[in-house]
Order: structure tokens, then sequence, then C-alpha cells
């Protein structure tokens, strides 16, 4: 009897152990809005890794969930654009980053009014949706503080049809890490 109880015991606690490490290893996000189109649509479920950033800064590119500013208790799904420093400026559709345009194959349209140039704080981050005609994003509330950023979007969930990897994009991957290249 007092195995039994036992290998109860062990069983309830790496249960436990095993779901507070995942509750706080990774989370699952509903996109809220059509801002990410085409990358993510409305309704699409998302793993994020709440752990992305613990060993590395958020690179520009990455699709991260973040608490919304101006109202922490909303969660935003946006894409990097402007790390802390850079000079962020959008003229004639084409983003640019400390004056060089920013390649950008996810989007839905560079159709998209100018923007001012601007710095980045220390600390922040310029986030835009891909779909810029109707994101709320950065352009209209500011930047997002670091400490904001629950984490990077890792994998698509649901619906199945879009089942797979995130849509990160990896400028450095590109050879594009500043917008070298023009669109």
């Amino acid at each position: 009897m007092k195995t039994f109880i036992r290998e109860i015991i062990q069983v309830v606690v790496l249960a436990v152990a095993i779901y507070l490490v995942l509750h706080l290893a990774v989370q699952t996000v509903y996109v809220p809005s059509t801002s990410m189109e085409p990358s993510l649509r409305p309704g699409q479920l998302v793993l994020v890794g709440k752990v992305s950033y613990l060993f590395s800064a958020p690179q520009r590119g990455d699709v991260i969930v973040f608490h919304y500013p101006v109202d922490p208790k909303q969660d935003f799904v946006k894409r990097i654009i402007g790390l802390p420093g850079d000079t962020v400026e959008i003229k004639g559709g084409v983003t640019r980053i400390n004056g060089s345009p920013l390649y950008e194959p996810y989007l839905a349209s560079n159709q998209v009014s100018d923007f001012p140039a601007t710095v980045v704080p220390p600390d922040r981050y310029f986030v835009l949706g891909d779909n810029r005609n109707v994101s709320y994003d950065s352009r209209y509330w500011g930047t997002v503080p670091r400490e904001n950023i629950v984490g990077q979007t890792w994998l698509s969930l649901w619906p199945i049809d879009r089942w797979g990897p995130a849509p990160n994009y990896s400028f450095k991957a590109a050879g594009q890490e500043t917008g070298e290249n023009s669109k």
C-alpha cells in the first residue's frame, strides 16, 4: 500500500512539475485581428515561446506577442521592424531602417502612408503589422518596452491547413540585417 501511495504522489508531483515548466516556457495565443495578414489570419492559434529571449535579444523580423503598452491587459501580435537605436521611416511605401530600404517579402501591400523618421529608444522595439493599411501599431501608439514582450511566435497550431513554423523572417539569413537591399 505504501508503494502505491508513493507512486501516486510521484505521478502527481511529476505532472505538476511538467505543467509548471510548460506554463512558464510556452503559451498559446489566438491572432486577434487582420493586421498580420497574409502571414497570420484572425483566429489563427500560435504557440509562443516565452523563453525565446532569455539568452538573446529580439531581432528584426521576429513576430512577437506583447502586452499592448496603452492597455497591458491586451496582447497584440506584430512584427519587429526597428531595434533599439534604429531610425525607422516609411516613405513612398518603403520602410527604411537607418536610411536603407528594408526588403519585406511578407507584406500584404506596400501601399502605406508615410511615417516620419523616428529613433527607437533604448530597450524598446518598433513593431508593425504585415497588413499595414489596417494595422494599429507603433506608428500610432509608439514603441514596445522590452518588458512587455511575452515571446516570439514559434508554431502555428490552428487551423490545421496553416500548421507549421511561425512566419518569422530572418534578415540575417537573407543577408539584409540592416536593409541593404531595396524593394
